[in-house]
């Protein structure tokens, strides 16, 4: 069940309408304007749909109307220790800022960047990690524990309530995925807040994947969390978006997109399955059609197991079957099952 929140607006989305959005953030060096720009543009391409960027000196605040120019999606501006990044960001008509209350200054410094922010409307996210708990906290509990950075989130956020500001968003990460699970279901209990999920520092493309699968994935099934973002350590930040968009997918809250089932394979098979599976999975990156298309390697796997499949297609030797629903249309020459799965797939 869907927890109930607080709806924040960030443009044209709103956190608490039931959609869960996926982020990325930007990798080149903030010195690189132009390069920034083209990163911001290929991620909005691959479907990103909040991006973030890093906002750490006065010089760096050029990049936020340069890169609004050029994608439609809503940018934040990552700001750390000088609250008046934050104010120069959203004077320079940034969507929402990521920072932390407790580590800009002082009081007087939140509440000019609470009154900024609630006159332009912009929300604001507290960014809690393993890396940033508090002292007091960390002797406290004994460590980055998920109460820590529980309570460590609630009292960055009672700053800007202390001052008429609730357009709020929570994220807890920590690279300890039980830890980070513990704590947004904690947080979930004790606040209305939206939250945004993710692992910190998950790792490489395969270990960081799995590890926000599980943490992510296990979070979005409690009905616990707004918006994701999978950090991954890869050349190809766009693989972050695709990670977060095939976790979604996986757990049947990503709209419009097909769910490729595949079976590993046996003694039985007679086709070359892997080749087949892989062109269908780069077929079906084109389509938009919430469907679950099969891809199995024998007539066992095929219409019996995959019968629940809206379509799909099952190896024999030399060729296969193209089925819906379990029920077989037609037989076809291994080479020619792609072209046939794809045209019935064009029916459907």
């Amino acid at each position: 069940m869907k927890r109930d929140v607080i709806p924040v607006k960030l443009g044209k989305l709103v956190f608490g309408s039931g959609k869960i959005y996926i982020q990325s953030m930007l990798d080149v060096p903030s010195t690189d304007i132009a390069g920034n720009v083209r990163q911001a543009v290929e991620l909005e391409k691959t479907g990103c749909e909040i991006l973030r960027v890093a906002v750490p000196d006065k010089e760096a605040v050029a990049l936020i109307p340069a890169i609004k120019e050029k994608i439609s999606i809503p940018l934040v501006a990552d700001i750390h220790f000088d609250h008046r990044l934050a104010l120069a960001s959203a004077e320079a008509g940034v969507d929402k800022i990521r920072l932390n209350p407790g580590n800009i200054g002082g009081e007087e410094n939140v509440k000019k960047v609470a009154e900024v922010c609630r006159q332009r409307q912009i929300p604001i996210r507290i960014g809690v990690n393993s890396g940033s708990v508090e002292k007091d906290l960390l002797e406290k509990y004994g460590g980055p524990t998920a109460e820590a950075l529980v309570e460590s989130g609630l009292r960055h956020a009672a700053m800007l309530e202390k001052y008429d500001f609730d357009q709020i968003v929570i994220s807890l990460k920590s690279t300890n995925v039980p830890t980070m699970v513990e704590a947004y279901r904690l947080l979930a209990k004790r606040c209305r807040y939206p939250l945004h999920l993710g692992v910190t520092e998950a790792g490489t493309e395969r270990m960081g994947l799995i590890k926000s699968a599980i943490g992510i994935g296990s979070l979005l099934l409690d009905g616990i969390g707004e918006t994701i973002r999978v950090s991954l350590t890869t050349k190809d930040l766009c693989e972050e978006v695709r990670a977060g968009r095939d976790i979604l997918r996986g757990i049947g809250l990503y709209e419009g997109a097909p769910e490729l089932i595949c079976c590993p394979t046996c003694g039985r098979t007679r086709i070359d399955l892997l080749s087949l599976a892989t062109a269908v999975e780069q077929r079906l990156a084109g389509v938009h059609k919430g469907i679950k298309v099969a891809v199995m390697g024998c007539v066992v796997n095929g219409p019996g197991e995959a019968r629940e499949a809206d379509i799909g297609v099952a190896g024999g030797l030399g060729c296969g079957v193209i089925f819906k629903k379990g029920e077989v249309l037609r037989t076809l020459p291994e080479a020619e099952l792609l072209d046939g799965l794809m045209a019935e797939i064009e029916k459907l």
